[in-house]
């Protein structure tokens, strides 16, 4: 049987601590055609060496440096553009993968009706990577209508936002991750890279009949206070995120009721979080045609309580984790 070619792609900036670790687990794949095609993004510490020593010893590594840093979103979509394969997984330079994850993941790719396929993620700190806590595993493995997705994610259930534990056609990566997010607070997605992940999942479930889902903890995550979730300031991310779902509602045409569902949510990290900070003082700034949007006050409470009783059950099955 011939299988499809697979480019794992592993866009890097100074982490010449880890990356050797990184590139081992993607050398480490069962699946028997891929290629690993790393993009540096002019690294200032020994990332380049290591780099070039990984691409002098395995014919399947290609190896790239940026004439000068060209910032974060235009680093992963210039790995995306020296990809040879017909599908692509993007591995974070911080994260690993498991030796098994291209094998069990790719299947679900065989059905053209399937937009990508992700697997659960076990979120770790330090060098254990079986240690942590495992997200994205509330679903049995299996392929589910897109539409699912697309609510969920919207509505921060227990899907992921990263593309680091997923597989997609090369093709929707190259349509699908964007450079710039239309918004009307002008917050430049290409710098701050909150968002644009999101979308690719969004973007491709809205051309998609279906997605698929590996329950298996085969990502892995790691937490450490140079990654984005530990460094950016509180409120930045769910506010941009927030700022990218107001742009898929837009352009994908969302039915009014998910809408609402999703703009009380705003509303609810309006209230949360110091919006004010990045440009957002009202509704309609999430919204890049600032589109006037009205929820009510008991559609916003309802909308919290959904959340909070999501962070209940988050903190019970980590709490299991733990004790398994």
């Amino acid at each position: 049987m011939t299988l499809p070619l697979v480019s794992i792609l592993i866009p890097v900036f100074n982490r010449e601590q880890i990356i050797a670790q990184t590139l081992d687990s993607a050398l480490s794949q069962t699946y028997i055609d891929f290629e690993i095609v790393v993009v540096d993004n002019f690294s200032t510490d020994g990332t380049w060496g290591i780099l070039q020593e990984y691409a002098e010893k395995h014919d399947r590594v290609r190896v790239f440096r940026n004439a000068e840093n060209i910032g974060p979103v235009r680093n992963w979509l210039a790995c995306v553009s020296k990809a040879r394969g017909i599908f692509s997984k993007i591995l974070w330079s911080d994260d690993l993968i498991h030796a098994d994850f291209l094998w069990k993941v790719m299947p679900y790719m065989a059905d053209p009706d399937v937009g990508f396929v992700y697997s659960a993620t076990r979120i770790f700190t330090g060098n254990n990577k079986n240690s942590g806590n495992t997200v994205f595993s509330s679903l049995r493995s299996g392929s589910y209508a897109s539409t699912l997705f697309q609510e969920g994610a919207l509505l921060n259930g227990d899907f992921p936002v990263s593309p680091g534990c997923a597989v997609f056609r090369t093709a929707d990566l190259q349509k699908n991750l964007l450079l710039h997010v239309p918004n009307s607070v002008d917050s430049d997605f290409s710098m701050h890279a909150i968002g644009n992940d999101l979308l690719i999942f969004l973007l491709t479930a809205k051309n998609y009949k279906k997605f698929a889902v590996v329950a298996e903890p085969l990502s892995y995550f790691r937490s450490h206070t140079g990654s984005i979730t530990i460094s950016s300031a509180s409120g930045k991310i769910p506010l941009h995120y927030d700022l990218a779902k107001g742009f898929f509602l837009e352009q994908s045409g969302a039915d009014e009721k998910l809408l609402m569902k999703v703009a009380a949510m705003f509303r609810f990290h309006m209230l949360r979080y110091d919006a004010r900070k990045f440009g957002i003082v009202k509704l309609a700034d999430f919204f890049p045609s600032q589109r006037e949007v009205y929820v009510s006050l008991s559609l916003v409470i309802k909308i919290a309580f959904r959340m909070y009783i999501q962070k209940l059950r988050g903190l019970f099955l980590k709490k299991l984790s733990r004790a398994s």
